[in-house]
């Protein structure tokens, strides 16, 4: 097994063996409605070092790497929450369960924080003008606009560094979660943000440094249990993957597409799973 696998089935079994049932929670599934309970551990942390061809995908089950990566461009290339641009424009629908009804969007949040507030914008500028500085962080976790209706964000912060090894600059992300749906999107997340890691780096003509990736609460839900002891028992071959984006140094951001990275030797193990969602 690859890094990421043998981390994928370690959390697992954490979550399993030493976890904690929530109490009251407000997600509920999407199937009849009923409260979606999960089993979580708190304070995980991932690290990969990408200039070393570490990288955060896992073989276990098929992960829509594509997808990801659109939604990303939704949220700080196009820069809105409007669902119609996800949906025509990427083919991306998983978003319509937390609409705030009536408006067409998922309200004042991701894509329209970072609008709101010129995020990407000053977090481009910030590297380019000042690389070694220690302020490079995009928070979309605005007291403001979660006063206003949407889910509040999951993934909600990435903080960036730059390292000088001889000659090159290295950059080094981390992507911070207050809660992750570990089965159905926990590798979602970290290969949409290592490819957010590696368009933020064309840009700024660095090299690849190290990715990590902490989360705050790590949970499984009740009704995914079966998926999760299934998934201990899948053996996948450990393949070298290599995730690649094939632009130039010095690439606008905002120029990247979904369809500039190749993902190779890339062999899931199949069939894909199926999970109730808890919205």
């Amino acid at each position: 097994m690859n890094k990421a696998d043998n981390i994928f089935k370690k959390n697992i079994l954490n979550i399993l063996n030493n976890g904690t049932w929530d109490e009251n929670p407000r997600p509920r599934y999407k199937s009849d409605s009923t409260p979606a309970h999960s089993l979580y551990i708190t304070q995980v942390y991932e690290e990969y070092d990408i200039s070393k061809g570490e990288i955060p995908t896992s073989e276990l089950r098929p992960i829509p790497t594509e997808k990801g990566i659109q939604e990303i461009q939704w949220i700080y290339q196009d820069q809105t929450s409007d669902l119609s641009v996800l949906e025509n424009k990427y083919g991306i629908m998983w978003w319509r369960d937390w609409e705030v009804l009536g408006t067409g969007t998922i309200g004042q949040r991701y894509g329209a924080t970072v609008a709101e507030y010129d995020l990407m914008n000053q977090f481009l500028d910030g590297l380019v003008n000042d690389p070694f500085g220690r302020r490079h962080i995009i928070s979309l976790w605005q007291n403001e606009d979660l006063k206003k209706p949407g889910l509040n964000p999951c993934a909600f912060q990435v903080i960036g560094s730059v390292r000088r090894v001889k000659q090159d600059l290295y950059f080094d992300m981390t992507l911070i979660q207050r809660s992750s749906d570990y089965l159905v999107a926990g590798h979602i997340n970290k290969m949409q943000y290592l490819a957010f890691m590696m368009m933020v780096a064309k840009h700024c003509g660095f090299k690849l440094g190290k990715f990590g990736h902490f989360v705050q609460n790590l949970h499984i839900y009740d009704r995914h249990i079966e998926q999760a002891k299934e998934l201990l028992f899948r053996a996948p071959a450990g393949n070298k993957i290599q995730f690649n984006l094939n632009v130039e140094d010095g690439t606008n951001f905002y120029d990247i597409q979904a369809s500039d990275f190749e993902l190779i030797n890339y062999y899931p193990i199949k069939p894909q799973m199926k999970f109730d969602l808890g919205i």
